[in-house]
């Protein structure tokens, strides 16, 4: 199974997966049925333009204008993130 994203592909966080702040410890976390992966600010960068509507393409475009950062660079690094999060269940595609 390929979990690569392709530019219009929708990414979307799956039932039961969510963004939760973490006050005890501080920052985000994403929870998901019975596990948890702290996020960094990249990650929470990220996962707060994950809505189902947004394309891939449309949410490293904005990324890229946000951090004033090079497409391609943006987009191999989200990608990278992305897909592990699939590997993992955390994340998956709009129909």
């Amino acid at each position: 199974m390929n979990l690569t994203l392709t530019a219009t592909d929708r990414p979307v966080l799956p039932r039961g997966v969510r963004l939760h702040e973490d006050r005890v410890r501080g920052g985000m976390v994403l929870l998901g049925p019975e596990k948890a992966v702290a996020l960094d600010a990249i990650g929470t960068a990220i996962l707060s333009r994950v809505d189902g509507e947004t394309s891939f393409a449309g949410l490293v475009h904005d990324l890229s204008v946000t951090y004033n950062a090079p497409i391609p660079q943006i987009e191999g690094d989200v990608q990278t993130f992305l897909v592990g999060l699939r590997a993992r269940m955390f994340l998956d595609v709009a129909p």
